[in-house]
């Protein structure tokens, strides 16, 4: 490379690594990835002591609507609150509340009086406290990290998830399997401390606060800007052909003839591969047309996997399913961030919210209805089916000419001013 040539900007693992030593980014993302890990202890803790004590699959969906339904109908306040007050301080205060509500359901489950009710009404309460925490954990990442640093800031706080989703249920199965149901949600109330104890450390930029908000302003922009629409489109198709595995994975491991703690490794082999698409796409832009592939990778595999004889022939297909679920799911928030001002970041994030979580509860009744009524099999090939749709969509705007190719300078908005939209950048919408 000669003295004129500019030094290429690190991709890859190196970049990632890069921003996660940065004195605020590393902290806050090691304690996400840690408290998202906890989480995942105290969903199958959740899903295993409700399964054993009634025996339904239904319950299980209606157990995952509880916990996310709060995202859908609390989306206009805590997107708002996102926005009009200090994300910090309002993190501290969400965290906080959370550790108190793990450690008492631990408890009531450890003296035998945590009944299917009680299970499912903790559920709702953690619902509403991930509600008012998933917009400000979204929005706040951009106050971390330098302007530059932006889009791989965002991409690796979207993959803290699924390093969870690779580690938290394993672990969690394991430790199920050792100590009790009781101790997986003591250890989650142990991971939010650590959360806590990392906002506490990071010092992010001051925050422009905004005024008296309504989310239909954010709704108005999706009408200006419809391409911000297909982004959470996919986002909302991506969770729901990952239902399944998240819901119902306690039946899938009977069906596949072992007991209900192999429902971790059910769900840690789909995180592998979402972790692993993370790591092989650090730092790479996408298109249009890589998003249908990644979205027919998602639905394909959790077909596949529904279909397989055995967990031996599904594992593989599991791994494809979360690798396609990463890729579709990151660049998609990505993108969603990069396009809006600051001051909008918080409600546009509640509405990512929505897509990502707060519609997952109609997946999961649909989800467990079908799999009471006619088997799991069937349940995760209709829950796949929007995703497929979605991929159909995208590639017969590509052939209308509606998306543009990808130009040479794709990835130049992690360049752009944080405080400033970037609408000017020419992104593809998918």
């Amino acid at each position: 490379m000669s003295a004129e040539e500019p030094e290429l900007a690190p991709t890859g693992p190196r970049a990632a690594f890069g921003v996660i030593r940065q004195r605020n980014f590393g902290p806050y993302f090691a304690g996400n990835a840690l408290s998202a890990s906890g989480t995942w202890f105290q969903n199958l803790a959740a899903s295993l002591l409700l399964f054993r004590l009634t025996g339904s699959a239904f319950l299980l969906g209606v157990l995952n609507f509880a916990t996310f339904i709060p995202v859908l109908v609390l989306a206009p306040w805590a997107g708002s609150a996102a926005d009009r007050f200090d994300r910090r301080r309002l993190l501290l205060v969400t965290q906080s509340c959370a550790v108190v509500l793990s450690a008492a359901l631990g408890v009531l489950a450890l003296t035998d009086h945590a009944g299917a009710p009680t299970v499912i009404v903790f559920a709702l309460l953690l619902g509403v406290v991930s509600a008012f925490s998933a917009p400000a954990q979204q929005a706040m990442v951009s106050s971390l990290v330098s302007r530059r640093d932006l889009g791989s800031a965002i991409a690796l706080n979207s993959m803290t998830f699924n390093i969870a989703r690779a580690s938290g249920p394993a672990l969690a199965a394991a430790a199920i399997a050792a100590f009790g149901i009781p101790w997986a949600f003591f250890i989650n109330s142990a991971s939010y401390l650590v959360f806590i104890a990392a906002l506490l450390f990071v010092r992010p930029r001051p925050q422009h606060l905004a005024g008296r908000t309504r989310l239909k302003e954010s709704i108005a922009l999706l009408r200006r800007q419809p391409r911000l629409a297909w982004l959470l489109l996919v986002v909302a198709v991506v969770g729901f052909a990952s239902d399944p595995v998240n819901t119902e994975a306690p039946a899938f491991a009977n069906v596949f003839g072992y007991p209900d703690t192999v429902a971790g490794i059910i769900i840690g082999l789909f995180g592998a591969g979402a972790v692993t698409a993370a790591l092989f796409l650090a730092g790479r832009t996408g298109s249009p047309r890589r998003t249908v592939f990644t979205l027919l990778l998602v639905s394909g595999g959790i077909i596949a996997f529904s279909l397989s004889p055995s967990l031996l022939v599904a594992a593989p297909f599991l791994l494809i399913a979360g690798f396609g679920y990463l890729a579709s799911n990151a660049r998609a928030t990505t993108q969603l961030q990069l396009e809006v001002d600051e001051t909008q970041r918080g409600r546009v994030m509640a509405l990512w919210s929505v897509a990502f979580l707060g519609l997952r509860p109609f997946a999961s009744l649909v989800d467990g209805a079908l799999a009471a009524a006619v088997g799991v099999r069937f349940a995760g090939v209709v829950l796949a089916l929007p995703a497929l749709v979605a991929a159909v969509l995208i590639s017969r705007r590509i052939r209308a000419g509606l998306v543009s190719p990808p130009s040479a300078d794709d990835g130049r908005d992690r360049d752009a001013d944080v405080g400033e939209p970037v609408r000017e950048v020419d992104v593809e919408p998918v």
